[in-house]
């Protein structure tokens, strides 16, 4: 039997750790196909990756930023391949981050995006490593599985799930719901997340039907919404949008992340309004466009990104 790959894992996810959370259950599958040292590398953090010591085969870095210049030395340092992750728009970067990203990618041995999208950012900086497309997992079984309410009546649901800052802009959601609302379509917002801005949101949404319900699992909302959208500015994946396309409810966004890809009605932003109304009126469903992949099929291809 082939022996796992020894990875030395650069992270900025505090919850890698944390029994019962996302990144703990990812950590645990790829904990199957790799020889894992995880090392969160952020506020507080910052000289400890280099006090890990032995021999790895990869060093693997969350991100081509500053995380991805510490793994480069690591990787350096202790004659390791480099493996760097792609998870953001780095298109939507400003130019120091733009240029150490460019610098990082053109030095890593290979590189793991998480869209076409991202592929096609990674190819113009001019990276010459060999690149792989592989989607966040997500257990999308259990979308797949959600049992949606009827669509029947006038009252009309717009789910949106994300964190209340000025890159996701929620603010605009509210716009959009008035907008709808003043087109003749009696609907209600709901808003999934917290963040810097929610006092100026709820200030904003005084007069409109809008219920704040904070973070929770949004699996039981896509039952009963009968849009997701989505205002980010950019995204670097999206997987609420992925979520709630397996669950059958269209998704109308801006062109960011996944969103082309996974199959929802992308617009430009000043028409999220008037494609939020159509969708509304017509009852469209949605549909995920995506391969979708088991644990293992998912494991065995991260494995092969390294």
């Amino acid at each position: 039997m082939e022996s796992k790959p020894k990875v030395l894992m650069i992270t900025a996810d505090g919850n890698l750790g944390v029994p019962g959370t996302e990144a703990n259950q990812r950590l645990l599958l790829q904990e199957k196909y790799a020889d894992i040292t995880p090392v969160f590398w952020g506020r507080g953090a910052l000289i400890l990756p280099f006090r890990v010591g032995g021999a790895f085969d990869v060093v693997s870095v969350q991100d081509p930023f500053w995380r991805g210049l510490v793994g480069l030395l690591l990787a350096r340092r202790k004659q390791a391949r480099l493996n760097v992750q792609v998870h953001t728009d780095l298109e939507a970067q400003g130019p120091l981050r733009h240029s150490l990203a460019r610098f990082v990618l053109r030095h890593a041995d290979s590189v793991r995006v998480v869209s076409e999208k991202l592929r096609e950012q990674a190819e113009e900086m001019g990276v010459t490593a060999p690149i792989s497309v592989l989607p966040i997992y997500i257990d999308i079984e259990r979308f797949c599985s959600i049992e949606r309410a009827p669509r029947g009546g006038e009252h009309k649901t717009i789910l949106w799930v994300g964190r209340f800052e000025e890159e996701k802009d929620p603010l605009r959601a509210i716009d959009v719901l008035n907008e709808v609302r003043e087109g003749g379509v009696d609907a209600k917002l709901v808003m999934l997340g917290t963040g810097s801005l929610e006092n100026e949101l709820k200030k904003r949404a005084e007069e409109l039907p809008v219920t704040f319900a904070g973070w929770q699992d949004p699996a039981p909302f896509y039952a009963s919404a009968d849009v997701l959208l989505n205002t980010s500015r950019y995204e670097g994946y999206g997987v609420a949008m992925v979520e709630a396309l397996a669950a059958g409810v269209p998704v109308i966004a801006p062109d960011v992340g996944i969103a082309r890809e996974a199959g929802a009605i992308v617009v430009d932003r000043d028409k999220l309004a008037e494609a939020i109304t159509n969708t509304l009126r017509s009852g469209t469903r949605g549909e995920l466009q995506l391969p979708l992949l088991s644990q293992e099929e998912w494991g065995r291809q991260w494995s092969k990104t390294l």
